[in-house]
């Protein structure tokens, strides 16, 4: 059987090739995020990072706005779209070519919008999505950060994930979206033993 060699998806026009590894580096502008030491609140720690990420080989820069670690609190969309702002602001000055829901895309030229929640924590991203017409990236997440890590269970965690984004998919597929990238959302309402079995069908 031929494989393809080349999986590409449409980024502001250009066609970026996902065939190979392609490295997404985090640039968080929360204050409250996984690991206190990613966490850049000023113009110089924002302006470095993203240099650092660049530097580093990566070719996408995720900016974090919303903490999704465990027990985070929830913050109004509001909140998060003025971090987004400020981060959205310092990177066009200063990394005009780097790859960063609508505001973004339509303020910003934002490229990818990468959303945890695939579409459970708005009713309204997969129409957004669709009309953007960006690349998507949805992951999966059994609960919110808010409980996520309490008590996640699984009957069958596998057949449960595939029948998640086969559904969403489908959905997105309905609307007119092209470029879509699933993200099986390791330690997200995962227990370890949850995230070894989904490394070790990545392929599926």
């Amino acid at each position: 059987m031929e494989i393809l060699s080349s999986k590409y998806i449409n980024v502001n026009g250009s066609l970026l090739d996902l065939s190979v590894p392609c490295v997404m580096g985090i640039l968080n502008i929360t204050p409250d995020s996984f690991y206190a030491g990613s966490r850049m609140q000023t113009e110089a720690e924002i302006t470095a990072r993203a240099q650092q990420i660049l530097d580093e080989g990566a070719g996408i820069i995720d900016i974090g706005a919303y903490s999704s670690r465990p027990n985070a609190e929830n913050v109004s969309p509001h909140e998060e779209m003025e971090r987004l702002r400020m981060g959205l602001e310092i990177l066009r000055r200063t990394q005009p070519g780097a790859v960063m829901a609508r505001m973004c895309v339509e303020e910003y030229g934002v490229a990818i919008i990468n959303d945890i929640a695939a579409g459970e924590m708005d009713a309204d991203m997969f129409r957004t999505v669709a009309e953007l017409n960006v690349p998507y990236i949805m992951m999966h997440m059994q609960g919110t950060p808010q409980n996520m890590q309490q008590h996640p269970h699984y009957d069958n965690l596998l057949k449960e994930v595939f029948l998640y984004f086969a559904q969403k998919v489908q959905q997105l597929r309905d609307m007119g979206m092209k470029d879509i990238i699933l993200d099986p959302g390791f330690g997200f309402g995962k227990t370890v033993e949850h995230n070894y079995e989904l490394l070790a069908h990545l392929e599926e």
